[in-house]
């Protein structure tokens, strides 16, 4: 759950390098509010807002989701 929060960007960068190394063994599943890092980390992602999913995909389909953008990312 959010493995990022309080973390400078340098612990933030190393712990981003050991979920990619632990990504290739097994399943994880990531609670995380820093978009950036979900895109990298993720190959599937489901987005909710207020407890509903409101989009599921790959990183490229939720960066065009227009549902995702105006919740999260910040664009209309």
């Amino acid at each position: 759950d959010e493995p990022l929060a309080g973390l400078g960007p340098e612990e933030a960068s190393e712990m981003i390098t050991l979920l990619e190394a632990l990504k290739g063994q097994q399943t994880i599943v990531l609670i995380e509010h820093d978009m950036d890092a979900v895109f990298t980390l993720a190959d599937r992602i489901s987005v909710m807002v207020y407890g509903h999913i409101i989009a599921t995909g790959d990183p490229d389909q939720i960066r065009q989701n227009q549902d995702v953008q105006h919740a999260y990312l910040g664009e209309d």
